[in-house]
């Protein structure tokens, strides 16, 4: 037994709830939890955790440990719990972490220590079949667990510094609940055993020291049981400050617990252990791992710890997962998301998958997988997406991948659980669950139509149904429960309102606790008019009622509590290590028997808690504590035993041998001790414990033995027994059977041993009414009869006949699950067979796998189609893409694993699904949008424009064709934006001076933006430059070059020609060859500001500068021996601005036009391969062109007339237009300038 202690006085069990909460699935906004998903795999010792109150020599027992290894695992009264905002179940992956406890240097305050306890407790995940074959390993899926006070104080309080999460375990811890009373007080246990004080009852027990572990903080502990005397103890000093385990020792005892020998030496002196791992399937191997900030290395032993051999590690372990069969087949989870696999109990690794998130990976489970080597886990495609995939454990290639599950889905969503996989994948915000039965085909999850679950959680998979708890629509902090059919498809509403709570790690604890024993028999808390109350039902949720309060408290005095206004209400808050008491616990071994803490009255309180049992499943109640005591169950329930909570040290316990009714009190110890955690014995026998504990805050780690053998005198026989007929306030018909139970009568002290069974006989029962529930589409009306809900068309139950077969036509009454009655009302309420209708197809869906409306180019589309109501069988299906192609399928089982197509080209397609049989056709269209990336755009704009005229802006993309793209235009100083579905604007400007213009486009996801900067003038002058041959030899193509060069060419033009700095604009222009341009503006003071002196002004300007460019007058030097002459070409890059008044507008505009056509036509034929946006068929060709140089000659860089240009531009189109244009990567050759266009003032 694998119990990891962990001292703390004032939170004493608080670990474990941390260790429970790898037990738990963590529910992601989007995913499926389950609560026993994967028993019997994950195997870890547990941990307690303990902390010393340094600030008081004597703190007292702030919290125990209860309970032993087989209880736990056999234990199906389990609290039930599943992860916040998702659809999966926690799990412990580095299953069985013993018991930890867990002591600190913190100074709580003295007169609150009481208060100040936190009074939580963490509800165990019923386990399954495989579980309890597998002596208590942990549930697969993600579990969220709950823990509540029952004390005035509102939140859980930790005490300390946040603890390193260790492998398998999470991160917060969880204190045991604690009475708020004084331990000075006399309880009513007290007086009863005051009466006269004769010689103190004492208990055989030995104490034994950790001696030099005074410093330890936190310990971990195996029992083997199983005939076996061994006991492992793994101490170690957690540093909060570091984050890490600094200190370790391993001690080992072969006569259970009495005496302990140190073991450091066998595992190297200076090894610092941080985790012990026990094979569920064979408790003598034994697993060690060093503490990786140290290294990373394991240690094996095979015969219950004596010896060891190390291994090295090239990962660092975060969880494991044994197979619940197989002793040696280990998964090993690593830090950086890759999956491992053993075969050799971890003396080899291999590598499985990569990219698997986390607790996501599953053993396939005999009778359903086809080998029992596969691996069920989901990896990680992207941040929105994950894909369910199977994996064969020592070939885990590409091509022995399956795929069960056709296309994304969400992520942290996959649980295998028992016979049953669920997945999730969202649509338009919307969660779609699916849901796979013996590993058949995936069938979206059917709750009823208007549930509108926010969350969804996989409660319980047992006797062939899906228990879950979804949270919908107008609910906050309740969830109702649905129930299943046999497939775990269709739902109906079984509870509702059902407590739920919050609990670290956004873990999601919902009230409902399975009693142990009995099938069928549940408890839950319910919120009615903001008051909670206990609820109980017999026959699986299809009937609810509140409980019967005691009839007299411990004093023998009459209580009052008149239903249903008044009544008993619990605390259903079980243990998250299994080593734990609860507020509530039930044994299979002890059928009948529960103990609970709680109250009386009209709500379920905090104050004022008592301790109650009961011996008849609920039908009646005991009070037995007036304050909290954790209860312990002792020889499979013959005898129980009882330890209060208090924040003083004890010396004593209480045993009880008749179900609570007389309890005796006994000492353990001679000296007070501060009670961190009680362990017991695996195995439901449980006569041998060990209580941790410590007799001062700094004192050493005391282990007390204590064998309870002592007080029984003999073994028990057969007339120790009696029957017991299990009831439901004197309904014998439970279920649809009458069960019997064999029970030790009260009056017997005995052992009942290991060799005790519970016997059970049943005989059948007539079906009543009270043994069917709605059947889903139905509802249960105030008189009690099941009727069609408004939204149910009772027809489409029938949607998966074929012709001339039959189906069942429902009457609106389902069998409940498991239950075993015949004949009585069973051919009124059963479904009846009947022939199966012909009809036209009617319901028909049309979606991707994605359950996305975009695709990108090139890749497969995988298209479902559904049918909901006709001949699926008889019905073809026609699926045309919208793109020229279209298929046929003869009937709609062909088409399960859906339809894949490759889209050629970007564009939105009509898609259409027709489903068509000899009674008539249904069709659904979807409309998809193929896309593909954005990868760049630049923004085309004039570098100076005229004030008031209207000047083009122009996004070009490249690709040229990504799909559906919307442009967002930021010009000048606007505020708000201009939004456009086209790639250009027109735009003016009224005032002169430098505006900006930033364009941003939206394609898909992706939005990439482009700016440039634009001068207003009112008028200006402008002409192109050129360059001699040898400047592109030294142009790099990058804008700081540009820039520079800029900056030279003006200084060179003012030198030469005398113009006035600020009258005179230079840019040079990106691509090869290299070209710039240049822009005069007026002289205001000159020129007065009117239009006929600036017009004139200007021109001498030019003419000017023309003149000094033609006599080859403006040169540069680049670099020492590189010369660079500047040459005037014959075609301005600006429109030329007519200030004559003789000219229309008309003409002006048509001028302009011709202007900036040849512009653009010399732009394109000249420098086509560097512009961006403008050089798709350069990019396009695979042989390389040769580069144009620019001539000596001026006049021989560019065409020689409107009609050469004309002529370029036709052959230019020409050439486009052979060629495909979309989604295509750019010539190697090929740069592309991402520079903020700038020019030279």
């Amino acid at each position: 037994m694998e119990g990891e202690v962990t001292f703390c006085p004032k939170w004493s069990s608080a670990l474990w709830f941390l260790i429970f909460l790898m037990s738990c699935f963590y529910v992601a906004d989007a995913e499926i939890t389950c609560r026993s998903c994967q028993p019997g795999n994950s195997w870890r010792p547990q941990e307690l955790l303990l902390k010393f109150d340094t600030s008081v020599a004597a703190t007292g027992l702030r919290g125990e440990v209860f309970g032993n290894e087989d209880q736990a695992g056999s234990a199906k009264s389990q609290r039930l719990r599943c992860k916040a905002g998702s659809a999966e179940c926690a799990r412990n992956r580095a299953e069985y972490t013993e018991p930890r406890l867990k002591r600190s240097s913190d100074n709580p305050r003295a007169e609150n220590a009481e208060n100040e306890f936190a009074k939580m407790k963490v509800s165990l995940l019923k386990m399954s079949d495989q579980r309890k074959k597998s002596d208590g390993a942990t549930s697969p899926v993600r579990h969220k667990e709950r823990a509540r006070r029952d004390s005035d104080v509102d939140e859980v309080r930790n005490t300390g510094s946040t603890q390193k999460q260790d492998p398998g375990v999470g991160t917060g811890s969880a204190a045991v609940r604690r009475g708020t009373r004084s331990e000075l007080r006399w309880s009513g246990e007290e007086r009863r055993s005051a009466g006269t004080r004769q010689e103190e009852l004492k208990l055989n027990s030995s104490t034994f020291a950790l001696t030099g572990d005074s410093s330890h903080n936190q310990a971990m502990v195996h029992w083997s049981g199983q005939n076996s005397s061994v006991i492992l103890m793994l101490t170690k000093l957690f540093d909060f400050n570091l984050n890490s385990v600094t200190e370790s020792s391993l001690w080992r005892s072969t006569d259970y617990g009495a005496t302990y020998q140190k073991l450091n030496d066998k595992v190297g002196a200076k090894t610092i252990l941080s985790y012990l791992y026990v094979s569920p399937n064979n408790k003598r191997k034994i697993m060690l791992l060093t503490d990786p900030e140290v290294e990373s290395s394991l240690l094996i032993s095979s015969d219950e710890g004596a010896t060891y051999q190390k291994y090295r590690l090239s990962f660092y372990i975060l969880s494991l997962l044994f197979h619940p069969e197989q002793e040696d087949w280990i998964l090993a989870y690593s830090h950086d998301q890759k999956l491992y696999s053993s075969v050799e109990f971890g003396r080899r690794w291999q590598l499985v998958h990569e990219r698997v998130a986390p607790n996501r990976f599953y053993w396939s489970k005999m009778g359903l997988d086809k080998e029992p080597g596969l691996i069920h886990l989901e990896t990680s495609i992207s941040e929105g997406q994950g894909l369910y995939v199977t994996c064969k454990l020592q070939n885990c290639t590409d091509a022995n991948k399956g795929k069960p599950f056709p296309g994304y889905i969400d992520p942290n969503s996959l649980v295998v659980q028992d016979e049953y996989v669920f997945v999730q994948v969202s649509t338009g915000g919307r969660p779609i669950y699916y849901v796979s039965a013996k590993r058949d085909v995936f069938t979206p999850m059917k709750l009823p139509k208007y549930t509108l679950p926010k969350e969804l959680h996989v409660i319980s998979t047992d006797e062939n149904r899906v228990v879950a708890a979804v949270q919908e629509w107008n609910q906050n902090e309740t969830y109702n429960l649905y129930v299943s059919d046999t497939s775990g498809v269709f739902y109906t509403l079984a509870l509702e309102n059902v407590v739920s709570s919050m609990g670290l790690e956004g873990n999601v604890m919902v009230d409902l606790y399975e009693v142990a024993g009995i099938k069928g028999v549940f408890l839950g808390n319910k919120k009615t008019d903001n008051q909670v109350k206990t609820y109980i039902t017999y026959n699986r949720g299809r009937d609810w009622r509140l409980l019967q309060a005691p009839s007299k408290d411990l004093r023998g005095s009459s209580i009052h509590c008149v239903l249903p206004y008044c009544s008993l209400h619990l605390h259903l808050h079980v243990s998250a290590n299994p080593y734990t008491s609860g507020n509530i616990a039930s044994r299979d071994s002890a059928p009948g028997i529960i103990v609970a803490s709680g109250s009386i009255g009209s709500e379920l309180t905090n104050g004022n808690v008592s301790v109650f049992i009961t011996s008849d499943a609920g039908n009646t109640w005991r009070q037995i504590f007036e304050e909290e005591y954790a209860v312990l169950y002792l020889d499979q329930g013959g005898a129980l035993v009882a330890i209060r909570h208090t924040p003083l040290p004890i010396r004593h316990l209480w045993l009880s041998f008749d179900e609570g009714r007389q309890w005796n009190k006994y000492s353990f110890t001679n000296t007070p001790l501060f009670v961190d955690g009680v362990l017991g014995e695996p195995g439901e026998e449980t006569l041998i414990m060990t209580i941790f504990g410590h007799v001062s805050h700094r004192s050493e780690w005391q282990l007390v033995k204590i064998d309870f053998r002592s007080i029984f005198n003999r073994r028990c026989t057969e007339v120790d027994y009696q029957t017991w007929h299990l009831h439901n306030q004197g309904e014998p018909c439970l279920m649809g059977v009458k069960r019997i139970y064999r029970k030790l009568k009260p009056t017997s002290r005995c052992v009942m041993g290991k060799t005790y069974s519970v016997t059970m006989t049943s005989g059948p029962c007539d079906c009543t009414e009270a043994d069917f529930e709605c059947d889903y589409g139905y509802e249960r009306r105030t008189d009690g009869n099941c009727s069609p809900a408004f939204w149910f068309h009772p027809s489409s139950m029938s949607r998966s006949c074929t012709t001339g077969m039959t189906f069942l036509n429902s009457t609106g009454y389902r069998k409940v699950v498991s239950n075993n009655c015949t004949a009585g009302v069973s051919a009124e309420y059963t479904a009846r067979r009947q022939q199966c209708p012909v009809q036209a197809p009617k319901g028909l869906h049309l979606v991707t796998s994605e359950g996305s409306l975009t695709a990108t180019l090139a890749t497969n589309v995988t298209f479902l189609v559904f049918l909901e109501e006709g001949d699926g069988a008889r019905t073809s299906i026609t699926l045309d893409f919208g793109d020229g192609h279209a298929v046929t399928y003869s009937n709609v089982s062909s088409i399960e694993d859906g339809i894949k197509h490759v889209y050629k080209a970007v564009g939105i397609y009509r898609v259409t699904a027709t489903g068509e049989n000899s009674l008539g056709s249904e069709t659904a269209t979807l409309y998809l949008h193929v896309t593909c990336q954005l990868e760049y755009i630049h923004l085309s704009a004039p570098f100076v424009a005229v004030r008031n005229k209207e000047v083009n802006l122009t996004a070009v993309l490249w690709p040229s064709q990504v799909g559906t793209v919307t442009y967002i235009w930021w010009i000048g100083n606007n505020t708000e934006p201009v939004i456009t579905l086209e790639g250009s604007v027109a735009c003016t400007f009224s005032r002169e001076g430098v505006n900006t213009v930033t364009v941003q486009v939206s394609a898909g996801n992706n939005i990439l933006q482009d700016r440039k900067t634009i001068a207003v003038h009112e008028f200006f002058r402008s002409h192109l430059l050129a360059f001699s041959s040898n400047l592109d030899e030294h142009n790099p193509d990058v804008a700081e070059w540009r820039l520079d060069v800029s900056r030279v060419i003006k200084n060179s033009l003012i030198q030469a020609t005398g113009v006035k700095e600020d009258q005179l604009l230079v840019t040079v222009l990106p691509g090869l060859p290299t070209a710039a341009e240049f822009f005069l503006l007026p002289d205001k003071q000159l020129t007065e500001g009117k239009q006929e002196k600036s017009a004139a002004h200007l021109d001498q300007l030019s003419e000017v500068l023309l003149s000094a460019l033609n006599q080859n007058l403006v040169q540069f030097t680049l670099r020492p021996g590189v010369q660079v002459t500047v040459y005037a070409a014959h075609l301005s890059a600006a429109p030329l601005v007519d200030t004559s008044e003789n000219h229309s507008g008309s003409a002006m505009l048509m001028l302009l036009s011709v202007v900036v056509a040849g512009l653009a036509v010399f732009v394109i034929y000249k420098f086509k391969r560097k512009i961006p946006g403008l050089n798709v068929y350069a990019q396009m060709q695979n042989d390389k062109e040769q580069e144009m140089k620019s001539p000596a000659n001026p006049t021989e860089a560019t065409p020689s007339s409107q009609q050469d240009l004309v002529h370029s531009l036709e052959i230019l189109d020409t050439e486009l237009n052979s060629r495909p244009i979309g989604c295509m990567k750019p010539h190697v050759h090929v740069k592309f300038s991402t520079e903020l266009p700038t020019y030279i003032v």
